[in-house]
């Protein structure tokens, strides 16, 4: 069975002491690639590092996170298009908006969440997608540019089947983690009537840790978890899940490669 960790930290200190062993675990369950999602500068020479470690395995993203849009955001924008134009990524991301913990920056947010989706159009790459307290504006913003062809993932999604087919009526995908498995999250609820194709699967290590882990850092090889629960939402086999939701991500993230 082929997994495919579609979002996660691994070059966090979380994990520097020990990562060769997290890689290897999640090996032996069956986890073939990582995704990197870039935060901003602070963790680009780690995420780097780790692709070069792990060639054709973790592969890294580029992008600025709306919770680090601070007063340095135009700096940090600055790196972000420099990289896009230096070497080629999987995607731009993780990129949107995030209202939850401060709504200091919020105009700066909206303006480097569409900077960044207008460079990932010119650059013909996906886009993974931060939303938080911010659902529905996320989607209202990525509306238009959905109507140009940019796609992407809605990363870590948790939000109402109104949301969700919102989101796949864009042909963007959802991003579905650890907190499928959480008791009164509502997910099995929400993606019941959505369509497999539309469905990708991370972990978001080492935060969102499955059942029956949560509490502790999280890891690629608790995707197992994610999966054994979607499947079972899904009425299909962990088989198939991981075939289908592998094809939709390496359709999606894997400009790079070609």
């Amino acid at each position: 069975m082929k997994l495919i960790d579609t979002h996660c930290h691994l070059y966090s200190e979380e994990f520097k002491d020990d990562i060769d062993a997290v890689i290897r675990r999640a090996r032996e369950e069956g986890v073939a690639k990582f995704y990197l999602p870039a935060i901003d500068s602070s963790c680009l020479d780690a995420m780097l590092q780790l692709e070069t470690d792990y060639p054709n395995e973790c592969i890294a993203m580029m992008g600025l996170h709306p919770c680090y849009v601070k007063e340095n955001y135009k700096d940090e924008l600055k790196l972000v298009e420099e990289q896009l134009a230096k070497r080629s990524f999987a995607a731009v991301g993780e990129i949107g908006l995030d209202f939850y913990w401060d709504k200091t920056f919020t105009e700066q947010q909206y303006e480097a969440f569409e900077l960044q989706m207008l460079w990932a159009l010119d650059k013909e790459l996906p886009i993974v997608i931060h939303t938080r307290n911010a659902m529905q504006e996320t989607i209202n913003r990525v509306k238009p540019f959905a109507a140009k062809g940019l796609k992407g993932i809605f990363h870590c999604f948790s939000g109402s089947y109104e949301s969700a087919k919102q989101i796949i009526d864009l042909d963007f995908m959802l991003g579905i983690g650890g907190v499928i498995t959480y008791k009164n999250a509502g997910l099995p609820e929400a993606l019941a009537n959505i369509p497999v194709e539309y469905l990708v699967l991370e972990t978001d290590a080492p935060y969102l840790t499955p059942v029956p882990f949560r509490g502790k850092r999280n890891e690629s090889s608790y995707l197992k978890y994610v999966v054994d629960k979607l499947a079972e939402v899904k009425n299909i086999t962990t088989e198939v899940l991981a075939e289908i939701t592998s094809n939709n991500a390496e359709r999606l993230l894997c400009p790079i490669n070609k």
